[in-house]
């Protein structure tokens, strides 16, 4: 007789509590594996295909696409255990859960085809018609079970959390529904084993491998037509939900929490696209402008780290990082998102204008994943390509600074002695004042100013 589980839309993004379905990607009747993609939803963060940590048939599914659901509410329900509708039949089915929900990440079940049959038998019907009412199989990731079944974790953004910082999930207890293990409860237990360390070693600082806490930064999309209501006096309302919902929350915590300054110089870039024009001549990959800049960033990071950084008030620490991963701005027919570059530090020129390549191809394709959309330390913003000479960005919290770029246009600057047409940018800095005074942001704007004059400044930090 076959079981019947339910299936919830998990946490999918560093808390967001909604999503919205875009596509199904199977029918009721349909003959699923274990960790086998099932349906399609956009976040604030990116579009992801859900995979069920169930196998056997789909009896219901719950929300048209274009419906927000919200986080915890039921996607579909899966019978398990349910017999093969025919002796003709070769897809298999699974009748254990893995707790996983976005592939890629790991499963404690075996592999499984992925086939999908569009059938449903009469016998698996009846078994249907027959079982109990939905609930979590034993040792599943939704029973909090330990045991030797999967670890109650459902967001994988908290199993690379622990895994990147060499944290074992089965050690902790969750504080989440039925021991479900969240994001604070790694965080917690990361700030536990710094606190010992930081003892033994006489530190005053978390470690290096600790990322912050972040989310995605402010994004531009459209809000779909079906979400604004009609006009009404010619007054037009458009309900704050979704991802124009998280972008405001996002924007609003940034304002209210962070105490943030700005300092601009104008820089003559002639030298900086003159050397770019002789790397590109002398043949291999292209060097894209965006590429130098992020080069000049992190080697002006290593001289200033005080702004790789971020701010914990609940402990009343400044977090200083060893590692930059660099955000930018991809502008898509979706609107605007800020991929990250792991490691942008250990990268040179060319390594970084293929990354910049390969990330700005799927945002325009939409196949981001979260991973590529947080983590940040540091965001560099070239609205230059907008055309426009400056702006003062909204600090992607909770980082602790972001280096505008404005467009390179011809002006009259003097130059050696003379007034001469030169290849003119202005560059702009956000900071967090509780991180620097004005002496080491400046210090660190000038230092990008003098590299972008004089590329050959950039040899002595090679």
């Amino acid at each position: 007789m076959a079981q019947v589980l339910e299936f919830k839309l998990p946490d999918l993004g560093e808390g967001l509590t909604e999503a919205e379905i875009v596509r199904w990607l199977v029918e009721v009747g349909d003959v699923v594996a274990i960790d086998q993609p099932v349906v399609e939803v956009e976040t604030a963060k990116a579009m992801v295909e859900v995979p069920c940590p169930y196998g056997g048939v789909v009896t219901a599914r719950f929300g048209e696409e274009g419906t927000e659901l919200p986080v915890g509410s039921p996607l579909l329900t899966v019978a398990v255990g349910a017999p093969a509708s025919d002796a003709g039949a070769d897809a298999e089915t699974e009748t254990e859960g893995s707790g996983n929900v976005l592939v890629g990440y790991g499963t404690g079940a075996p592999p499984a085809r992925r086939r999908r049959v569009r059938r449903l038998a009469a016998d698996v019907v009846t078994s249907v018609a027959d079982a109990p009412a939905p609930a979590p199989a034993p040792g599943t990731a939704e029973t909090g079970g330990r045991g030797d079944g999967p670890v109650p974790v459902i967001s994988p953004l908290v199993r690379r959390l622990a895994r990147e910082n060499g944290l074992e999930l089965r050690e902790l207890t969750g504080s989440g529904r039925d021991g479900l293990i969240l994001r604070a409860d790694v965080e917690q237990a990361l700030r536990a084993t710094a606190t010992q360390e930081a003892t033994a070693q006489e530190a005053t600082l978390l470690p290096p491998t600790t990322l912050p806490s972040t989310t995605l930064p402010p994004a531009t999309l459209p809000t779909p037509a079906t979400m604004t209501s009609p006009t009404t006096d010619g007054v037009t309302r458009t309900p704050l939900r979704g991802i124009r919902g998280a972008v405001a929350d996002k924007l609003s915590r940034s304002r209210r929490e962070i105490p943030d300054a700005t300092c601009w110089v104008d820089a003559d870039a002639t030298e900086l696209m003159r050397a770019r024009a002789a790397m590109n001549a002398a043949g291999g990959p292209k060097i894209s402008v965006l590429a130098l800049l992020a080069r000049i960033c992190t080697a002006a990071l290593t001289r200033f780290p005080e702004l790789n950084s971020s701010v914990d008030m609940e402990a009343r620490e400044i977090v200083r990082f060893d590692r930059v991963h660099l955000g930018f701005a991809a502008q898509t027919e979706r609107g605007l998102v800020v991929p990250v570059v792991r490691d942008a530090h250990v990268r040179n020129t060319e390594a970084l204008s293929a990354e910049f390549a390969r990330l700005t191809e799927s945002a325009r394709t939409g196949s981001l994943t979260p991973g590529d959309l947080t983590g940040g330390t540091f965001t560099l913003n070239n609205y230059g390509v907008f055309g426009v000479d400056g702006s003062t960005p909204i600090i992607n919290h909770p980082e602790a600074a972001m280096l505008g770029v404005g467009r390179i246009v011809p002006k009259p600057w003097l130059h050696e002695g003379e007034l001469a047409v030169r290849q003119v940018v202005q560059l702009s800095l956000t900071f967090d004042h509780r991180v620097c005074d004005g002496g080491t942001a400046g210090g660190f704007l000038r230092y990008v100013a003098d590299c972008v004059e004089q590329p050959a400044v950039l040899l002595r930090t090679l």
